[in-house]
């Protein structure tokens, strides 16, 4: 290169450096953060499992929406962590709605996910108004939300990871080759969700991966002090809680430790823990390989473990944490539409046999009376298609996208290294709740994330939807 070309490529490259160099100045980072309580009242239906489901009769710990807003000074973006095993994006839609006409902020700004504590209740409308569970708690998304606007404050912030690899293994397991296992609609399954029992001999190696990693956000003061610090885990519930019990599950423990570990001084708003779950539709904390001995456990015990062990590396992560002073916000949201599943006439025969047996006829499988009704219920449902809000957010150069599904950590992954962004993670069962997200390998092999009912849209929706955040994110880096 001679000389004159060497002067074009420094001079080139002279405005890209001073746009860097010169594009905080002056402009201040806002944050604020506050919970609000969602516990539900005692008598209803506790949903996390198949029926007979248990009536709530004791809260263990309350149930929290966690909140926080940031501003950049030209755009607010808000998050809300729910202790609730799932919200419908309607619900969502209507305390999104309230909370832009009471604070000006975007609907599309707002990213509002679950936890998915199995210790929850659904979020109905009851003639009864002290069981009316959906206008409380959308009452309650609504008032954290302007509560964290109203301690908006010169902020910090900073992002890291961490591991914790001790807690998270695939839940899904592939059988020996020529091997099957029987699923509710009279097939057989290549795959098996937490085998026990006799299965166990028929185990060949997990059906997916997982992901060791927790996401760290820290959000200071300008003097130091944590206005709130939010996690992404890729880990479903613990469990270990007793039936007829309310929890926020480890969620909730781990929110209650790290805000217990940076409590602040008299008269400073509380510091706020979120933790946001990430793709584990396939990923739970028990071992199938025989590796880990079994133990048993206490109520809550395991939570308090997993929880603990979370929180340490959080916390950890935390004080290597570089916090800038001002980063710029954007978020990116778009609808997709999906096509529900339709089961197949041999299906809707095999629905109508089961549920024409006498009572007390013997079943052919433990689950063939729910799914049989879950595949006439998928038959009758309409529309035909689902939209879903896909939805991304950019915290300077960390890139957020939410999914509104019991996302594959695979998935995941994929988006991850795919990411136009340094650093990037996703929340599931955000803004939305439409069921499992298997891939379409996961779709041959089986199993129970795949059944219809489980599952409620098209074999290829995860495709779409990957491609889908990956564009979003895509258009906010670009």
């Amino acid at each position: 290169m001679n000389a004159a070309s060497l002067v074009v490529c420094v001079l080139l490259l002279i405005p890209s450096v001073l746009s860097v160099a010169g594009e905080n100045p002056g402009r201040v980072l806002k944050a604020g953060a506050a919970t609000s309580n969602i516990t539900p009242p005692l008598g209803m239906e506790i949903v996390g499992n198949f029926a007979p489901r248990p009536i709530a009769a004791h809260v263990h710990d309350e149930l929290l929406a966690r909140c926080l807003v940031l501003d950049d000074g030209t755009t607010k973006l808000a998050f809300v962590v729910a202790d609730t095993i799932s919200l419908g994006r309607d619900v969502w839609d209507e305390a999104k709605g309230k909370i832009e006409a009471a604070t000006g902020i975007p609907a599309a700004n707002m990213m509002f996910s679950a936890t998915h504590t199995h210790s929850s209740v659904a979020a109905v409308t009851n003639a009864d108004p002290s069981l009316d569970y959906r206008r409380f708690i959308i009452a309650r998304v609504v008032d954290g939300v302007r509560r964290a606007v109203h301690h908006l404050e010169p902020a910090r912030i900073g992002w890291g990871t961490g591991k914790v690899p001790q807690h998270v293994f695939n839940r899904r397991w592939k059988l020996k080759e020529g091997m099957t296992n029987p699923n509710p609609f009279g097939g057989l399954d290549r795959a098996v969700m937490n085998p026990g029992g006799a299965v166990r001999l028929k185990l060949a190696e997990p059906a997916g991966p997982t992901n060791p990693e927790v996401f760290c956000l820290s959000v200071q003061a300008a003097d130091g002090r944590q206005i709130a610090l939010m996690a992404n885990y890729w880990l479903h519930y613990v469990g270990g809680v007793p039936r007829e019990h309310l929890s926020a599950d480890y969620f909730g423990e781990f929110c209650r430790q790290i805000e217990s570990k940076l409590a602040p001084g008299p008269g400073d708003p509380p510091v706020v823990g979120l933790l946001a779950n990430g793709p584990c539709g396939d990923v739970n904390n028990n071992d199938y390989s025989g590796k880990t001995p079994a133990v048993k456990r206490e109520p809550y015990e395991k939570i308090k473990i997993v929880a603990g062990d979370l929180a340490a590396e959080v916390l950890r992560v935390r004080e290597t944490l570089s916090h800038a002073d001002w980063v710029p916000l954007q978020a990116a949201t778009a609808e997709l539409e999906l096509a529900v599943r339709r089961p197949t006439p041999e299906m809707i025969a095999w629905a109508g046999s089961v549920l024409a047996k006498p009572k007390g006829a013997a079943a052919a499988h433990p689950l063939e009376q729910p799914y049989a009704e879950r595949t006439l219920a998928a038959r009758d449902a309409k529309p035909d298609s689902v939209t879903c809000v896909m939805q991304s957010f950019r915290i300077g150069d960390l890139g957020i996208a939410a999914i509104p599904f019991e996302v594959f950590t695979e998935v995941g992954l994929e988006i991850k290294a795919k990411s136009p962004f340094r650093s990037t993670f996703t929340i599931e069962l955000a803004n939305g709740s439409n069921g499992y997200l298997p891939t379409p390998p996961q779709h041959d092999l089986g199993g129970y994330e795949t059944w219809l009912g489980t599952n409620r849209v098209e074999r290829e929706a995860s495709v779409k939807i990957t491609a889908k955040i990956l564009e979003l994110l895509g258009r906010l880096k670009g």
